[in-house]
């Protein structure tokens, strides 16, 4: 164990998985930066159930589907915290639309938001985690984007660029102390309220899951909460699913 303390910044946890991650996160002792595109409400929420659990918070908003507001999001990262030792790209975007309608602006947007991002976070923050001899990245797939979504091929094409990128960052880092990982959440109770067709979606899984439930966010946070710890960096390069044994 260390008596460092490490600062983890994971994106979109103003609510749901992320915000589940934050507060684990932070119950395990470290200082978390809470990222949102813009509901500073929710953000500051989760900042403040930080807190009471005895961490520092900074809330930092910012879109990742614009380049330039993910590098000031970085910037304003380390200028607050000093320094990233812990990065969990969680954030994502699911929007729907067959290969005949889909625009090349909305798959850029879904790749910028889902994979882009990640990389640029990535690389502001590992020269930083280099140097401490210490870092955990973790990026967020998913069991249908793995699978092959009908109707949402750019979320396919982003989440399995997302597994390219982990394992060849995982070979590139981790004589550096870094391990990188990538978590596959299976159907999980509350991750898109407010979505008709996913809502639908979900129900018809249920009945593919052994465990004849949905998972929770504290159960998908509690493996983030391994992975991003002093005994989880031998565990590197690999896509973990956290499912239930649901099949597809």
């Amino acid at each position: 164990m260390t008596d460092k303390v490490r600062t983890a910044l994971i994106t979109g946890s103003g609510r749901n998985i992320g915000r589940a991650i934050a507060l684990q996160l932070a119950g395990q002792g470290m200082n978390i930066v809470v990222h949102g595109k813009h509901n500073r409400d929710d953000a500051e929420a989760v900042a403040g159930e930080v807190r009471a659990l005895g961490a520092q918070a900074h809330v930092i908003l910012g879109d990742l589907g614009d380049a330039q507001a993910v590098s000031t999001l970085a910037a304003q990262a380390l200028k607050a915290c000093g320094g990233i030792q812990v990065l969990v790209n969680n954030a994502a975007i699911r929007p729907q639309s067959t290969l005949a309608d889909l625009e090349f602006e909305d798959w850029q947007r879904v790749l910028n938001v889902n994979l882009n991002s990640a990389f640029l976070l990535c690389k502001a923050f590992a020269p930083g985690m280099r140097a401490a001899g210490f870092g955990r990245i973790l990026m967020f797939s998913g069991m249908n984007a793995i699978n092959g979504y009908a109707g949402r091929c750019h979320v396919s094409a982003s989440k399995h660029a997302l597994w390219g990128l982990c394992k060849a960052l995982a070979r590139e880092l981790g004589p550096d102390g870094i391990s990188v990982n990538t978590i596959s959440p299976g159907p999980t109770a509350g991750r898109h309220p407010g979505d008709p067709e996913m809502a639908r979606h979900i129900a018809g899984q249920i009945a593919k899951i052994p465990r004849g439930r949905l998972g929770t966010a504290e159960e998908v946070a509690a493996l983030c909460g391994f992975l991003c710890g002093e005994r989880g960096g031998w565990v590197s390069g690999q896509m973990i699913a956290c499912n239930g044994a649901a099949q597809s």
